[in-house]
């Protein structure tokens, strides 16, 4: 999305940041050499992890046009906020870019960022150009990068934009809302355990996909519709794919992680009709 004001400046970065890789220059600084893409993100949270492959492309396709991808990771979850728990997720994830440690939501409240992911460009000079909340709009934003990047470099040969990893995420694709997140907990704070009294999760939904938001390690079994079970392994604290679907569909999905797992969400993802 375009800003609605022309003159919205780059706002600066606390000194005392904790960088994952190595910390870049002050933003204005950096500003001055090319376009910046702000993506804020946790790695635990379904939205922003979708978001997370358009982002490492657009940095390897355009860093050496001028392009400073920088990534911010602002903690949704309590489990993701350590500094050591997002170094491992960086490099599980391949991110290589930058990464500010935003446990405090410093940065998230001076950049105002409304929700996972966030994502800002801001021109050479440090102007705000576009900014887009939530998945989305990839090849809009991608556009929006190149042209930027022919401000400061014309002379730089650009590829077509990326094709939609996702039929969702096609210019113009109709997709079907899914189901509301579930917090087997009840709250944002505190994860779910599985105990001998209940020792499972019963989680109807429609959707084009279930994913879970968990740490520890172990298995989660996943039945769909009274079928059989299989084991989805559990490598770390992050999001793990529960069931993928070509479309929106409707399933009842039971849940029955090991003993040590803790589930602190479970998430949908849209799909085409």
């Amino acid at each position: 999305m375009r800003p609605a004001l022309a003159d919205i400046a780059i706002p600066p970065l606390p000194p005392d940041l904790t960088w994952i890789g190595d910390g870049p220059p002050r933003v204005k600084r950096l500003a001055a050499t090319g376009p910046v893409l702000v993506h804020f993100f946790d790695f635990a949270q379904l939205n922003a992890v979708r978001t997370l492959p358009y982002v490492r492309a657009w940095h390897e396709r355009y860093a050496e046009a001028g392009l400073n991808v920088l990534g911010v990771h602002t903690p949704r979850f309590p489990f993701t906020a350590p500094d050591d728990a997002v170094a491992d997720a960086a490099r599980r994830l391949a991110i290589t870019y930058p990464v500010a440690v935003d446990g405090g939501r410093r940065v998230w409240r001076a950049y105002g960022c409304d929700g996972w992911p966030s994502l800002f460009l801001w021109g050479q000079g440090g102007v705000l150009r576009w900014f887009h909340f939530g998945e989305g709009e990839y090849e809009a934003t991608e556009e929006a990068i190149q042209e930027l990047v022919l401000e400061s470099a014309p002379e730089a040969r650009l590829p077509d934009p990326l094709d939609p990893l996702r039929a969702t995420d096609a210019p113009g694709a109709v997709v079907m809302p899914p189901s509301e997140e579930v917090l087997p907990a009840g709250s944002l704070s505190e994860p779910w355990r599985s105990t001998p009294a209940h020792p499972e999760l019963e989680v109807p939904y429609a959707a084009g996909g279930a994913f879970a938001s968990v740490d520890r390690t172990g298995t989660i079994e996943v039945a769909l519709d009274g079928s059989p079970p299989r084991r989805v392994a559990i490598e770390g604290p992050g999001l793990v794919e529960l069931a993928l679907h070509t479309s929106h569909e409707k399933h009842v999905m039971r849940l029955r992680p090991s003993e040590g797992v803790r589930v602190w969400s479970i998430s949908f993802a849209a799909g085409v009709p």
